[in-house]
């Protein structure tokens, strides 16, 4: 802590004959050391924290978010029925936006975030990038004792660095686990250059963990939790957030964006199955209640399928182009990303749709 009594008037004892030339201007060394101490103790106070007192600080900005919707139906002719999926977010400023996972929320008819304190706020659906696992959230109104998170450099991180993160393993809220990171895993940009890069963790994840804060020791968010590898359901030390600097490129830098709906690629002899007029095309699964993607009249799948390991929705809607760029083919979703990014806000997608085995057009308006 800084001396007590500090005397920098030069008549103080504690002063006398300490003078130190700087660029020729002379200058108290109590005030140099003075000046050290206040712009240096506050650094030097995060590094000596103890995990205790970085969760005591941190763990107030992150939230449990409780999402609201309709489940696919698990039998064909099987009716939708409610479901209420739990996640964690991560309050990131004061003007109430929180960042969770996008499989938590893509879909989901209403959203909610609870704070530690019990407080619970709606929230709107803001902006989604499904190939990032990343979702924005808007509060209606955030606590007047609310704390942001910072947000971290991944780039600086090095396999071997501590971990820690703050979620809602099975509903159960706060819950901290650590670990360090085991891996930094670059996407494959031959297949897109819209993939996050992925830090691989051997700290606990389990359910209710996803859209969750990764933490590095310094209480900054450098990931969002995502998903884990595991043959038995639970955490087997094979954990996986989206890096923080991914999702600053492919969410938070980007124009907001989301549709509503959650959707499957479909090419191949899938492609053909379905009697698609071309390569490929993505297969509508799910519509959220009051999204763009239903107010441009986007149907849903109804009849659950298993083929292989991938269980899906048949008898949607599927579509074959977005303003004219065909998908399907190699590239296609990259230049619709890149596209999005050149559309006026508040103008209208245009959709070209097959539905019933024919070719309809649909307008979307994000």
């Amino acid at each position: 802590m800084p001396p007590r009594d500090f005397t920098v008037t030069g008549r103080g004892e504690i002063c006398k004959n300490l003078l130190i030339s700087i660029r020729g201007r002379p200058m108290s060394r109590c005030l140099f050391v003075l000046l050290f101490f206040v712009l240096a103790a506050p650094q030097l106070a995060l590094a000596h924290e103890s995990m205790a007192e970085v969760y005591a600080r941190v763990s107030p900005a992150v939230v449990v978010v409780r999402a609201e919707g309709r489940a696919a139906p698990s039998l064909p002719g099987e009716q939708p029925l409610a479901f209420g999926r739990v996640g964690t977010g991560v309050l990131i400023d004061r003007s109430g936006r929180v960042l969770t996972a996008a499989h938590v929320v893509e879909t989901a008819d209403r959203v909610e975030v609870e704070f530690p304190g019990g407080e619970v706020v709606k929230a709107t659906v803001y902006s989604v990038n499904a190939l990032a696992d990343a979702a924005l959230l808007q509060l209606e109104a955030v606590p007047e004792n609310a704390v942001v998170a910072g947000l971290g450099d991944s780039d600086a991180v090095r396999v071997g660095d501590p971990v820690f993160i703050i979620g809602a393993p099975y509903g159960v809220s706060h819950t901290l686990t650590m670990g360090v990171v085991s891996g930094r895993r670059q996407a494959d940009r031959t297949v897109s250059a819209h993939l996050p890069e992925l830090l691989q963790t051997d700290a606990a994840i389990n359910q209710g963990n996803s859209g969750g804060p990764m933490f590095d020791s310094q209480g900054r968010v450098i990931g969002i939790v995502s998903y884990i590898m595991s043959q038995s359901g639970g955490s087997e030390g094979l954990g996986f957030a989206v890096a923080i600097n991914s999702i600053r490129t492919f969410l938070l830098e980007r124009r907001p964006f989301w549709s509503g709906l959650s959707v499957i690629q479909v090419n191949g002899a899938m492609a053909r199955a379905l009697n698609l007029p071309q390569p490929g095309g993505i297969l509508v699964q799910q519509v959220a209640r009051g999204s763009p993607g239903e107010r441009a009249g986007l149907q849903e799948g109804t009849v659950p399928v298993l083929i292989g390991e991938h269980r899906m929705l048949l008898g949607g809607d599927i579509i074959l182009a977005i303003d004219g760029i065909e998908l399907g083919v190699e590239g296609s979703v990259d230049r619709v990303f890149d596209h999005l990014e050149t559309v006026a806000p508040g103008s209208a997608l245009r959709l070209t749709v097959l539905r019933a085995g024919g070719v309809i057009e649909l307008s979307l308006r994000p």
